[in-house]
């Protein structure tokens, strides 16, 4: 990045965690929605943020963006509320926030009114994973699959808005993944990382898996 502030950071060796990365983000956003940022600016600081290891790496990001009197984003830990037709509800502690799905010889499924973890670690040895998010709620701005597939297969399907970026390995096998073809800003992103070994890792949206565009109604109470 460049022509940011380069003053340091009092708390620059301190670790990031989420719910940082998250305030940073929804600062980048609101500043490229109000036309501080440019698209290019606001794609190359997303990238830094979400790489971020630190505190002193997340801070120079948003320093000239933030308004004077204000704390900066990333001393208020506080979950802002989301604008994204895709339900993102924060957890009470997001360290908790992990998703544990096993399947071996065997088979297992996830759909309709479910939450996603910040974190899902999903195995499937000679069996699979069906994991639809059409209806999930999302714990996180940012939720990470974790996908191991042996001689079996992870089928992954996101709500129409939601950004996937996919990061896996296919050895002997495919790991592919697609988010939706019209990304909303405001819609989580979905990171898919792992290995496919002589198995196979795939992600869809829901308008490709189910032939429909999402539905424009409240979808923010679970039931």
């Amino acid at each position: 990045m460049e022509n940011l502030p380069d003053n340091p950071h009092p708390h620059a060796h301190l670790r990031a965690s989420d719910i940082d990365r998250d305030q940073v983000v929804d600062v980048l956003r609101d500043a490229l929605m109000s036309g501080r940022l440019t698209q290019e600016e606001h794609a190359d600081r997303l990238e830094g943020a979400l790489q971020a290891k630190t505190l002193g790496e997340l801070e120079p990001i948003t320093r000239d963006l933030v308004v004077p009197g204000q704390a900066a984003p990333i001393a208020q830990p506080a979950a802002t509320a989301s604008t994204s037709l895709v339900p993102i509800e924060e957890p009470a502690d997001p360290a908790a926030s992990v998703d544990n799905l096993v399947a071996i010889f065997g088979g297992g499924e996830r759909k309709g009114r479910w939450r996603v973890k910040r974190r899902t670690n999903a195995l499937a040895v000679f069996g699979g994973h069906d994991l639809d998010m059409t209806d999930a709620v999302f714990e996180g701005r940012e939720v990470t699959i974790y996908a191991v597939a042996v001689f079996g297969g992870i089928d992954i399907t996101v709500p129409e808005g939601v950004t996937v970026r996919n990061e896996g390995i296919g050895i002997f096998g495919g790991f592919a993944a697609q988010g939706s073809d019209d990304p909303d800003p405001n819609a989580p992103t979905v990171v898919i990382k792992g290995l496919a070994l002589f198995g196979g890792v795939g992600g869809q949206s829901s308008a490709k898996r189910h032939g429909k565009k999402l539905r424009h109604r409240n979808r923010h109470e679970l039931h």
